[in-house]
């Protein structure tokens, strides 16, 4: 019996649930030091910060505290990338080190294998930063917007927007205006519809005026068939009326709650109501979409951390490598904001926008990978 002579073909086994344990608990653990470690900074600047802008307000000490204690789940979320992308350059350069990551593969484990539970911490965490995380840190946020604009930029000034219309309120030398209106042009900022209450020492009611519209124009709305009246008295019509503001457009637009201080699971019906309301709402679509891409974007930047670390011992430039690494993540944050940039000025699609940084991420790392990857 004649035996057939050649080359044995290299067989891949598969990733144990132990080893498959073990690598993820690793992972875990750097990640969890970089975040604690990076909260901690976050910490320290912002309590300096906080406490350099409140110097000359009439703010007591625990507004500082509880300012950084408000916005630190942001903040937190925001620097999550960063925590991911150097947690897996630490991991993945030890486990090089300590040769784990080389007797793994020679037992004919490829590193797309090695990746699979550390991909699973990724979009685990992804989807408990999204789910989680965010709409816990855009209360918070929402409470802090309320504090600053109190504490250091005195504004006098609220916009909200409600199934029921748009409501603003303004301050007037005698005291306050809350106006409302169906809709509005927001390109000319015209109000339709309009009811406007007037209240004298903060809550005293002094009149009414109905009108069909009302133009924003320099120092002044600009009240078109208005029924002006007020208690005691009968109604009198104008085709015409002023009622001084210090609104402009830029203030009312700024008066919107920003993004991030909406919950994602409220970001849908949020931008249905500033569409029907005549607002833009291309800064809120952004921030939907980029919340939906936050999975994938984290699972990108593993694979990306995984190739500047897989092999740094056996060319001996540990350092340029790590440091690489990380220049390489800081510059596609720079590229991910200019993105977003053109994504808001209409430049480029609200969705292109939202997912280009996780799509280019994605491909860079898989490209690498693919390079270094011998079998």
């Amino acid at each position: 019996m004649t035996q057939a002579v050649g080359v044995p073909s290299k067989r891949r086994r598969r990733l144990s649930p132990t080893l498959s344990g073990y690598i993820a608990r690793q992972y875990l653990m750097w990640y969890l030091g970089f975040l604690f470690g990076l909260v901690g900074v976050i910490v320290l600047v912002s309590t300096v910060d906080r406490l350099d802008r409140l110097a000359n307000k009439d703010a007591p000490l625990t507004v500082v505290y509880e300012m950084v204690f408000l916005k630190l789940p942001f903040l937190s979320q925001e620097v999550m990338p960063f925590t991911l992308l150097f947690a897996g350059l630490a991991c993945f350069w030890r486990l090089t080190r300590s040769h784990e990551l080389v007797v793994t593969r020679a037992a004919g484990i490829s590193v797309w294998q090695i990746l699979i539970p550390v991909l699973g911490v990724a979009l685990l965490v992804g989807v408990l930063t999204v789910t989680v995380l965010n709409p816990v840190a855009s209360v918070l946020l929402g409470r802090f917007e309320q504090l600053e604009a109190k504490y250091i930029h005195n504004q006098s000034s609220t916009l909200s927007v409600s199934r029921q219309g748009l409501w603003l309120r303004q301050a007037d030398p005698d005291g306050q205006s809350v106006i409302h209106a169906r809709r509005v042009t927001g390109t000319s900022m015209t109000l339709h519809d309009v009811i406007i209450f007037r209240f004298a020492d903060r809550d005293r009611f002094v009149g009414r005026i109905d009108a069909a519209r009302a133009v924003l124009r320099p120092g002044a709305w600009q009240v078109f068939e208005a029924w002006v009246s007020s208690p005691g008295t009968r109604a009198r019509f104008a085709e015409r009326l002023e009622i001084p503001t210090e609104l402009t457009r830029e203030k009312i637009l700024d008066s919107f709650a920003p993004p991030e201080t909406i919950s994602f699971w409220n970001l849908p019906g949020f931008i249905e109501l500033l569409e029907n309301a005549g607002f833009s709402a291309t800064r809120h679509k952004l921030q939907l979409h980029r919340l939906l891409a936050t999975p994938l974007l984290f699972a990108a930047i593993i694979l990306l951390a995984v190739s500047f670390s897989l092999r740094p011992q056996r060319r001996g430039r540990v350092g340029l490598v790590i440091f690489g690494g990380a220049l390489t993540g800081f510059l596609l944050y720079f590229v991910s904001n200019l993105v977003f940039a053109l994504g808001l000025s209409g430049k480029i699609p609200v969705v292109l926008a939202a997912w280009t940084p996780a799509g280019i991420t994605l491909m860079l790392g898989i490209a690498i990978l693919l390079h270094l990857e011998d079998g």
